[in-house]
């Protein structure tokens, strides 16, 4: 594993991709930094990370589209899957990589509290809470990069679908905002649900028995929840995207409160889509 961290984290450095990303994400930063806080003399500094949230939309698609679509590009892939490597620590490897370009990066961002605190006042402790979501988030959708590159060897397709994954990831937020749900449809996407959770555990697990199981008693709950307290499918679509909200999750953290039932969501939303990766890639290896 650490040697495809190493060679994927050097590859960036040999392409323009590491620069690319560093340089547009540090060139944003600093410009709301300065419009935000130096020009208006305002010492609250979350506020730039809260507004340069977006940059992931367009900088998250370029840092990711050749973490494995490359590979299929070179014919190389064969040979890191005939390797002593499993496919995980291929996977968790180049996931690794970008995830550290990133935290470079964010680590020269300091600099800007840092200027802040010399001028006058910064509550540490918010700021540090915020860096600390505002990482998660970001790895968050470099994990949806990675999935998303393992699906084809073309890098432009890469970037393209990553920006779609993620843009829905982005308006989920609003959905939850407009969606009307009553009790029926609410029953309904709960029966969606429980279907799509039994299909996962069916490809992950792949016996039909332990997934008829599963799907019997997830059929189970949600009747015997219906039957019982019917009220808890009014508004349960809109509920339960608001739960799965990724940005939503960051509001705690802006707001300076370490919430540790976000941190597990994150690290939850990453292991899953790494997950779907290793998946993806030991489909392709025996078909």
């Amino acid at each position: 594993m650490l040697a495809v961290f190493r060679r994927e984290l050097k590859s960036y450095f040999t392409t323009p991709i590491g620069y690319v990303f560093m340089g547009v994400f540090l060139l944003i930063s600093g410009i709301f930094f300065s419009l935000m806080n130096l020009l208006q003399n305002d010492g609250n500094y979350v506020n730039v990370l809260n507004t340069i949230v977006f940059i992931f939309l367009f900088l998250v698609p370029i840092l990711t589209m050749r973490t494995l679509s490359e590979e299929k590009k070179n014919k190389t892939e064969q040979l890191l899957l005939t390797s002593p490597i499993s496919i995980w620590d291929i996977v968790f490897g180049k996931f690794l990589a970008s995830a550290t370009l990133f935290f470079i990066t964010l680590v020269i961002t300091l600099i800007y509290p840092l200027i802040i605190k010399f001028n006058g006042y910064i509550a540490p402790s918010e700021v540090l809470c915020t860096y600390i979501g505002f990482f998660l988030i970001g790895c968050s959708f470099i994990a949806v990069g990675t999935f998303i590159s393992s699906l084809t060897e073309n890098q432009i397709s890469s970037a393209i679908g990553t920006f779609g994954a993620l843009l829905i990831l982005w308006i989920m937020e609003w959905i939850t905002q407009n969606v009307q749900s009553g009790i029926k449809s609410g029953l309904i996407f709960a029966l969606i649900l429980t279907a799509l959770i039994v299909i996962i555990i069916n490809s992950t697990v792949k016996n039909p028995y332990f997934s008829g199981v599963a799907g019997i008693i997830g059929l189970l709950i949600v009747f015997t929840v219906y039957f019982t307290k019917k009220s808890f499918f009014e508004g349960f679509i809109a509920n339960f995207l608001n739960w799965m909200s990724v940005l939503t999750r960051f509001d705690s953290f802006s707001g300076g409160v370490f919430d540790v039932s976000s941190v597990v969501y994150y690290l939850s939303f990453i292991f899953v889509f790494l997950l779907l990766t290793v998946k993806s890639i030991d489909k392709k290896r025996w078909s």
